[in-house]
């Protein structure tokens, strides 16, 4: 008897030093206020852990344009860096809004991020009262990847071959001359708005469900020009499909060095420059931000991917999460003021 009880003690003893089960927590998504005590309660990762399993990179926009062509070739490459597949996970409407909204409520542990570009800035104006975001509090900049300037191509068969002759058939024919853009808002859309202030000519808009739909009504001569990002637009002009009339950014682009600005050809002063750059939860750990950072500037910099993207047009080019914060912030004043002044409303 005395042996017996011996052993139950033994054996409970044994037990009591056992580690209790975890407690499983589902994916939820991330409210505005605490998390739950069963979460903080939890011990942390150590710094080195991250990432155990693969990682969400979210496209607020469809399959095949810009955006979604540059975070596959990043994808793949931050994959090979971190040892975990990234999932492209195409979110597209409202301009980038449903896919930012469903980053902004994602956990802030690192597996889901977000590749976005300068319309993230246009939308904190274009949709301010009705987003459900806030765009300098719910979201964690981690870095730019690259910019790029737009190219202003015309159809083939349409008679304007600089930026003056643009502007003189404008100045002639009031409203009668179409431009496409990817929609009310959208990158296209804003880029000829500048061009139109700083111009004192009006065009006629006409926009489309996203930049592919538009840039193939250029080509097709259903509208005469479009200003589209360099990664879409240059394939179609090295074919002969498009013509283009001028580069957008301040300087050329190595990938058409012969094609002026648009300040070189008729309207000094213009710039308008793409930038593209990964985003994360707000509330981000530092380690696991500082890990997605040095991995984001070594592939970037590296001279496979850095190849892809300038052949495409794309400078590659990083900075700092507090970099990154601020150029947001004047991205958001700068052209919060433009979108006003021409009176742009989000659909």
């Amino acid at each position: 008897m005395k042996s017996m009880i011996r052993m139950t003690s033994l054996l409970l003893v044994a037990l009591s030093a056992l580690p209790a089960a975890a407690q499983s927590q589902p994916a939820g998504i991330k409210g505005k206020g605490k998390p739950p005590a069963d979460q903080t309660a939890k011990p942390a990762q150590p710094k080195s852990s991250y990432p155990i399993k693969p990682i969400r990179l979210i496209v607020p926009f469809a399959p095949g344009g810009t955006t979604d062509i540059v975070a596959r070739q990043l994808g793949q490459k931050l994959s090979e860096e971190l040892g975990q597949p990234f999932v492209i996970d195409n979110r597209g409407g409202a301009g980038g809004v449903i896919g930012t909204d469903l980053l902004s409520v994602a956990s802030p542990n690192g597996y889901t991020i977000m590749l976005n570009h300068v319309g993230l800035t246009y939308n904190a104006t274009l949709y301010e009262k009705r987003l459900s975001y806030d765009t300098l509090k719910d979201l964690a900049p981690i870095s730019l990847i690259g910019v790029t300037p737009n190219l202003l191509v015309a159809n083939s068969a349409f008679k304007v071959n600089s930026v003056k002759d643009l502007i003189d058939i404008g100045r002639t024919k009031p409203d009668q001359i179409a431009y496409g853009s990817g929609g009310v808002g959208s990158s296209a859309h804003l880029a000829v708005a500048l061009f139109q202030q700083m111009a004192k000519v009006k065009y006629l808009h006409v926009p489309y469900k996203g930049a592919g739909p538009a840039l193939a009504d250029t080509i097709s001569g259903q509208v005469q020009f479009m200003i589209a990002t360099m990664p879409a637009a240059i394939v179609h002009v090295k074919s002969g499909k498009l013509k283009a009339i001028a580069v957008s950014g301040t300087k050329r682009s190595p990938a058409l060095p012969d094609l002026p600005t648009v300040a070189q050809s008729g309207l000094p002063g213009y710039d308008y420059t793409t930038w593209y750059g990964i985003l994360a939860p707000a509330g981000l750990p530092k380690a696991v931000s500082n890990r997605l950072l040095q991995a984001t500037h070594k592939v970037v910099h590296s001279p496979e991917l850095s190849t892809r993207l300038a052949q495409n047009g794309m400078e590659p080019e990083t900075n700092t999460p507090e970099q990154f914060s601020a150029l947001i912030k004047s991205d958001i004043d700068k052209w919060g003021k433009i979108i006003r002044s021409a009176g742009i409303k989000g659909e």
